[in-house]
């Protein structure tokens, strides 16, 4: 291949939609234009203006960062700004951020970008962290998965790790399928070398019964003799415009029993 080779504005709009599954006549159809234009705009016979480009690329859902990739290739400056979260213009954001995994505790809270890179975390995050035998996986850029799932992470520690990990590795392949992330594909590679626990076979309802009942799959922590249950849930920002906050999401964790919410208030306490 080419390594001069740029794709065009069309060929990147073409990539998206078939990501979608869309064909040009529902994508035209979804964003009130003619199919004749749209399969112009694709072949480079027609040159798409600025705000067409913004206006089919929010029809694909297509990430704010892809979306400046469109811009450039159609060549239009981006319009989207990635800015540090320690940036003055973000200060309201951190603060919502600091708010929430603060008044979350005693139960753990993160705060990830795209990547599944460590952002933030509360108090009752660090004892949990600190079950890694690997210490190389608690140096900065920590990633969540990678340190959940290594077997020098919390994997020993995970007493549903077959179940768990299904949960996890299912997260990063639709979102691998959303943003068409190099960076996240090649994670997914790598965690799928990490050694993986056999499958329980179930015979009709003895197997696992606590997991029978679940309404949702949660992380199971053994510390000694007792055993976390935390279900989890995900925050994100409404309508950002910005990258980074764009790519942020809150990962909040909750007691999934009575027993696991005493244990979090004592674990706090000490």
């Amino acid at each position: 291949m080419n390594e001069h080779y740029r794709p065009t504005v069309g060929h990147l709009i073409r990539d998206w939609r078939q990501l979608r599954r869309l064909s040009q006549l529902d994508l035209a159809l979804e964003a009130e234009i003619s199919q004749k234009h749209l399969s112009f705009i694709e072949s480079g016979r027609s040159a798409p203006s600025r705000d067409m480009v913004l206006h089919l690329a929010e029809y694909l859902g297509v990430p704010l960062r892809e979306r400046n990739a469109l811009l450039l290739a159609a060549g239009y400056a981006p319009v989207y700004l990635e800015r540090s979260l320690e940036d003055p213009s973000l200060q309201a954001a951190k603060a919502a951020i600091d708010l929430v995994l603060k008044g979350h505790e005693p139960y753990p809270a993160i705060a990830v970008d795209r990547h599944w890179t460590l952002l933030a975390a509360n108090a009752a995050v660090g004892p949990l962290m600190g079950l890694a035998a690997d210490a190389d996986l608690l140096r900065p850029p920590v990633n969540v998965l990678r340190l959940s799932l290594h077997p020098g992470g919390l994997a020993p520690f995970i007493a549903n790790l077959s179940e768990w990990r299904g949960h996890l590795i299912a997260r990063l392949r639709q979102q691998i399928r959303a943003t068409a992330d190099p960076v996240l594909a090649d994670l997914l590679a790598e965690l799928l070398t990490y050694p993986a626990p056999a499958v329980p076979v179930r015979k009709g309802h003895a197997a696992e019964p606590e997991l029978e009942a679940a309404i949702v799959v949660p992380m199971q922590l053994k510390l000694g003799e007792q055993v976390l249950s935390l279900i989890s849930t995900t925050t994100v920002f409404g309508t950002p415009v910005d990258i980074t906050l764009s790519e942020l999401a809150l990962e909040t964790f909750f007691p999934a029993d009575a027993a696991t919410a005493e244990a979090l208030r004592a674990m706090a306490a000490k």
